[in-house]
């Protein structure tokens, strides 16, 4: 991997002063959910850079070894259960760092940064949120789960225990389960993070009612960073 991501950015004003990293899923680009920005219902004084990275791309064994933009490779799905490429997790959570970095020299402080994903998105959401050193404004993981347990619990910072988490995923979800995601909710919630779940009528999608709620949830988060 390149130490900086090719990303594509909207600024909802100019001078932002709160970010938002958004992690595609697993086959998708940066372009997936640049399109959502303005239907999340912002207000147009609260000035937010959304990044967008694309993933690099490389064999993805569950999908036949086809090339395809991933953040780690998946080598194999049994229910609820998959075989990830720890080392390829690492290489990503490491190049999103730096993303976090850039947004660090251009004037926004980790505190105003959240990190979103869906799908594999969601995945590393959770795994570079929970272990990132410095406080995150928050935490968002769209049909998203936990992909290697074993690597994130011996690297959770204190820094994010309070840092507040959104997970939304849909109960009709074939690509990424419902029980896949609850169970992410369930462990972080035994471990005593702050996380709101929220399921909804759909497949492995969004859908209006999330976007809104994320909408909604974003205010709250950079209105209590900017306190």
């Amino acid at each position: 991997m390149s130490k900086l991501l090719p990303a594509i950015e909207l600024e909802t004003t100019a001078q932002p002063r709160f970010a938002v990293i958004w992690l595609h899923g697993l086959g998708a680009d940066g372009s997936d959910f640049a399109p959502i920005v303005p239907y999340l219902g912002l207000p147009e004084d609260l000035g937010i850079r959304f990044v967008f990275p694309h993933a690099p791309a490389m064999p993805v064994t569950c999908n036949g070894g086809y090339v395809m933009p991933a953040w780690y490779d998946i080598t194999y799905i049994d229910g609820i259960n998959r075989g990830v490429d720890e080392a390829g997790i690492r290489a990503s959570c490491e190049a999103i760092r730096h993303l976090i970095e850039r947004e660090n020299e251009r004037g926004i402080p980790s505190r105003n940064i959240v990190l979103a994903g869906f799908s594999q998105g969601g995945a590393m959401a959770y795994t570079l949120g929970l272990t990132y050193p410095e406080k995150l404004a928050g935490i968002i993981a769209l049909s998203g789960y936990l992909p290697a347990p074993a690597l994130l619990e011996p690297a959770l910072c204190q820094a994010n225990r309070q840092t507040p988490i959104f997970a939304g995923h849909g109960s009709e979800d074939d690509v990424v389960p419902l029980a896949l995601g609850q169970q992410a909710c369930q462990y972080l919630a035994e471990q005593g993070y702050p996380i709101t779940w929220f399921d909804y009528p759909m497949a492995h999608s969004v859908c209006p009612e999330e976007i809104a709620n994320i909408g909604q949830w974003l205010t709250e988060r950079f209105a209590t960073a900017a306190a």
